[in-house]
């Protein structure tokens, strides 16, 4: 469900600590883009029933699918390579078949593209010849037979339990002194650790989507899903602060009802939360560099840890498939050992 109103993840904002400066998108590819060109243009010179298909296809992801406009951009930055091989031999789609695939991939192969990268692009491809062949576009789907590498499952950065908790108690500390930009920054780093949002989640949030009697927020995640997550004692005695002392310091006559502000008062910016988790991290003997990513890892595996179950951590985290959460698990081969050995009758 979508909701009015608000500016969501993945929407352009002004960075209220840096003049002029908007949230970062992706979809910018090596060998997509001209100089001088928006990133949801497409590449110059780009035939006009190759442009006209490109952009069917984005208003497909972002009307029929719901996906952010970051998706968005992501998806056709992937797909404007592939167009630009196929404009090199024809100007036609429906040219477009499991050779132009494959020599498409190969390029990139010979550029040095990861296996990671060459399986996500080759991912996009076979989702936009999908969507191609039920518009008419295509006859037949080449997507189907295009073989890429399996990417390899890096595993994520976390902090120990030890750490995070001298990252928070740091964090405590630097807001004794009730400075407005100390306590948003301990109620940012308590909420993405209790709860494990993402970071554009959290600075998507407006002070209507919390509920402090029930210590739970209302969190629009990918694809426009909404779900319920659930935060603790430490992180709610961080909100109270920050709604009675720092916010209001903040705020000014023209501030969105957001519910983390930046220091000129409008709504916080994800890189400079990515900035405030990276500064405390580093102030952290032994952490590992750590992104607001890293701390969604860190809850997701201490939640492991703890005794909770994958499928819980699967609504908590809004993971569209349980095999995403099951790559927290690598870090609770301990536990498993032993609760085999405390369990099983041949342990």
């Amino acid at each position: 469900m979508i909701r009015r109103g608000r500016t969501g993840p993945g929407v352009a904002v002004l960075d209220p600590g840096r003049p002029g400066a908007h949230r970062a998108g992706m979809g910018e590819r090596a060998g997509t883009r001209r100089a001088g060109d928006g990133p949801d243009d497409p590449p110059a010179g780009l035939p006009p029933e190759l442009a006209d298909a490109r952009e069917a296809y984005g208003r497909h992801l972002a009307l029929e699918r719901a996906l952010s406009p970051h998706t968005v951009r992501a998806y056709l930055g992937d797909l404007d390579g592939l167009l630009e091989t196929l404009s090199s031999t024809s100007d036609r789609l429906d040219a477009l078949d499991l050779g132009v695939l494959r020599r498409w991939l190969a390029v990139q192969r010979g550029s040095g593209s990861s296996r990671s990268t060459l399986a996500r692009r080759a991912s996009a491809a076979r989702v936009f010849t999908a969507w191609a062949v039920r518009t008419g576009r295509l006859a037949v789907d080449p997507g189907l037979r295009l073989a890429a590498p399996k990417p390899h499952r890096v595993l994520p950065a976390v902090l120990s339990r030890d750490q995070a908790d001298e990252l928070l108690g740091a964090a405590t500390t630097g807001a004794e002194q009730d400075d407005p930009v100390a306590l948003r920054d301990l109620l940012l780093l308590e909420l993405l650790y209790a709860t494990g949002v993402r970071v554009s989640e959290l600075c998507g949030l407006d002070l209507g989507d919390v509920q402090p009697g029930r210590r739970t927020l209302r969190v629009l995640g990918k694809g426009a899903k909404e779900r319920t997550v659930v935060y603790g004692v430490p992180a709610e005695r961080a909100l109270r602060r920050w709604l009675d002392a720092g916010r209001p310091a903040l705020a000014g006559p023209d501030s969105p009802p957001a519910l983390l502000l930046g220091v000129r008062g409008g709504r916080l910016d994800p890189r400079v939360a990515r900035t405030v988790v990276n500064d405390a991290a580093r102030a952290v003997p032994g952490a590992p560099p750590l992104s607001p990513h890293g701390l969604r890892h860190s809850a997701a595996t201490h939640l492991l840890v703890g005794g909770a179950d994958l499928r819980s951590v699967q609504e908590l985290l809004g993971h569209a498939t349980l095999s995403t959460t099951q790559l927290y698990t690598h870090v609770t081969v301990d536990r498993l050992k032993a609760i085999h050995d405390q369990a099983h009758p041949r342990a």
